[in-house]
């Protein structure tokens, strides 16, 4: 009789403790946590369209379970960046998303055991985050924001009203502006174009910098930079003045100034990295061993404000 009620008790016990295992799993809580290095309209678009997407993601197959995404953002601060990095790593996250080169490569030398995915980076091999596109062979994978810039060279030349050279900003402390301006010089030298470039390093350069620039050419690009698209408003206001098109990187950079773009939708970006997401938390995927990405959709986008104020005919505008 003892032995009896010995075994109807463990096996209430391991009825119980079973319950409890249904219940943790009926509860779980997915964290996610997310690094940028500075706020701006591209940036967070892209962290937009992934919170939306792997929230969707994981709750087609896990209805009950729980999202909570930590959000720090440096404010372009490398400083802030190295504080923050720390503390995202020490949690008990499932995935850490980078946004923006500086931030990935801040988390990727705080850890080599947590999978860190990127967006907005345009070359993981260059920023030493990956061995290859291919196969990564770290714990980092992800999306690339690489731009077009032929294509896009190929738009600003149809814009531009005269034989002056083509123009090009960029932020000479970015490796991701670098890798563009090379593809550009690369381009305008094969295809005989004149090309002047000028380089800043912060936002209380550029005015000054495009004061005289403006003038000497006849249309500007733009490339997918962090500085840069932090500043469109100046530079659309100073080429309106000039009378001047500016070609962006992003479809972003050329809603807040320029004037147009052959391009990537950062959104849809963030969303082409939260499907890479869901597959490493939902089936264990390894980034050292997931391709890099690049974007799936590219498109023409035209802000119509901007090219009336400079004359430009919108019928004249094709894709390149």
């Amino acid at each position: 009789m003892k032995k009896f009620l010995v075994v109807i008790a463990t096996s209430l016990g391991l009825i119980s403790l079973s319950g409890c295992g249904t219940q943790a799993n009926h509860q779980k809580t997915i964290r996610i946590g997310i690094l940028q290095i500075v706020q701006h309209g591209s940036l967070d678009a892209a962290r937009q369209g992934f919170q939306t997407e792997l929230t969707h993601q994981i709750k087609q197959v896990h209805p009950t379970w729980q999202i909570q995404y930590d959000y720090q953002n440096a404010q372009g601060d490398q400083a802030n960046l190295n504080t923050m990095a720390q503390q995202l790593t020490l949690q008990n996250s499932q995935l850490l998303l980078a946004i923006g080169t500086p931030a990935a490569q801040t988390l990727a030398r705080k850890t080599n055991r947590l999978p860190i995915l990127t967006t907005a980076v345009t070359d993981l091999k260059a920023a030493g985050l990956v061995h290859s596109i291919q196969k990564p062979e770290t714990n980092v994978s992800g999306t690339s924001d690489k731009a077009p810039v032929t294509k896009q060279l190929q738009l600003l030349t149809s814009l531009s009203k005269s034989k002056k050279p083509l123009g090009v900003i960029y932020n000479s402390s970015e490796e991701n502006s670098l890798a563009q301006v090379a593809t550009a010089k690369q381009y305008a030298k094969n295809h005989h174009l004149k090309l002047k470039t000028i380089s800043v390093t912060t936002t209380n350069d550029i005015q000054s910098a495009l004061a005289n620039f403006t003038s000497q050419i006849s249309g500007l690009y733009v490339p997918t930079d962090n500085l840069m698209a932090s500043a469109m408003s100046i530079i659309g206001k100073n080429s309106q003045r000039a009378q001047i098109p500016v070609v962006t990187g992003s479809i972003e950079m050329a809603q807040a100034g320029g004037t147009a773009t052959y391009g990537l939708n950062y959104r849809d970006l963030g969303k082409q990295t939260a499907q890479m997401a869901a597959r490493v938390i939902l089936k264990q995927q390894s980034p050292s061993t997931t391709p890099v990405e690049t974007a799936n959709h590219l498109q023409l986008y035209v802000n119509s404000t901007n090219a009336k104020l400079i004359g430009i005919n919108l019928k004249t505008i094709k894709q390149p």
